[in-house]
């Protein structure tokens, strides 16, 4: 699993100073003695000292190697078991009137899905997340995620998966279209790229061609499922740093703008506050508007005719 993790958390932060949590002046850049530290009572504490301009792969070192010795120190309970037990439940039938307050993040070790998740332990909220790796998401991200491994065709894993989950998140496209029944789900948030596959031409519209029908699949599955929906249309993704650059909702803004991967994450986690009773579709590229509140801005577009 390619983990993003130590570079993205840096930079969700600087986006979460940028729009509301920090002061406008914080640095974006990442250096070699900053660390952002979770502690016991899950607050955050940031410690910077700018020596030197750390690159992405010393990141990402810094934070493998680094993380299981401060859960050490910090007297943290081992992450997995000395054998590598399963240790999920094995019960299969769950009160339906159990407390659904969980965000499952689905393609949880994916670079999109690290960097929705990072976004949401940030906010902060219960999350659950599926991957390929277990052991390998659970030296990232510790037991602030419950990490999940198992074939979602399989109705007994899926029931177990969705266990407590008011919300889905699903920052790729593949999901929605091969799984069973999502029962007691209350919102469903797609990342669809939908938009820029359909604008390719030649050989990158062979290239995109099985993304663009997973994301039509999953676009129409989630349209017909009953279940409230938000589909976020983005512009095609680029690799910058996210707090950067405002938003633009234009009507054919997906189609040809851009948006960072970070402040794509970041507003699928913003659309988390804002449930629609049915369906909401929206399109989002990077842009001159700046946002200050985005409960107020999704629920002015959810009010808008032909959304």
């Amino acid at each position: 699993m390619a983990l993003v993790c130590s570079s993205t958390l840096s930079s969700i932060l600087s986006l979460q100073s940028h729009h509301l949590l920090l002061d406008s002046q914080t640095s974006t850049t990442p250096f070699r003695s900053s660390f952002l530290f979770i502690n016991t009572d899950n607050s955050f504490s940031l410690v910077c000292h700018a020596k030197k301009k750390l690159t992405f792969f010393d990141q990402i070192l810094d934070y493998i190697e680094g993380g299981p010795k401060l859960r050490k120190w910090y007297g943290a309970p081992d992450l997995l078991p000395k054998d590598d037990t399963n240790t999920q439940d094995e019960e299969d039938d769950y009160p339906e009137d159990e407390i659904r307050d969980a965000v499952l993040v689905t393609d949880g070790d994916s670079e999109m899905g690290q960097m929705v998740i990072l976004s949401l332990i940030v906010k902060p909220t219960r999350i659950k997340a599926l991957v390929k790796d277990k052991r390998a998401a659970l030296e990232a991200f510790g037991t602030y995620v419950e990490s999940m491994t198992g074939d979602t065709s399989d109705n007994r894993f899926l029931k177990k998966a969705l266990r407590g989950v008011r919300t889905i998140i699903c920052p790729n496209e593949g999901f929605l279209s091969n799984v069973g029944s999502l029962q007691g789900v209350q919102h469903i948030i797609l990342l669809s790229q939908l938009s820029v596959y359909s604008g390719k031409s030649g050989i990158q519209s062979m290239m995109k061609s099985n993304a663009k029908k997973l994301a039509e699949q999953d676009e129409s599955v989630l349209k017909s499922s009953g279940i409230p929906y938000t589909i976020i249309r983005t512009g095609a993704f680029q690799d910058t740093a996210g707090g950067n650059q405002g938003f633009t909702f234009d009507q054919g803004c997906a189609a040809s703008g851009s948006i960072s991967k970070e402040d794509a994450a970041f507003v699928c986690v913003q659309a988390l506050d804002c449930v629609p009773q049915s369906g909401f579709i929206f399109e989002v590229a990077n842009g001159q508007n700046q946002v200050s509140d985005w409960k107020q801005c999704l629920t002015a577009l959810m009010e808008k005719p032909n959304q």
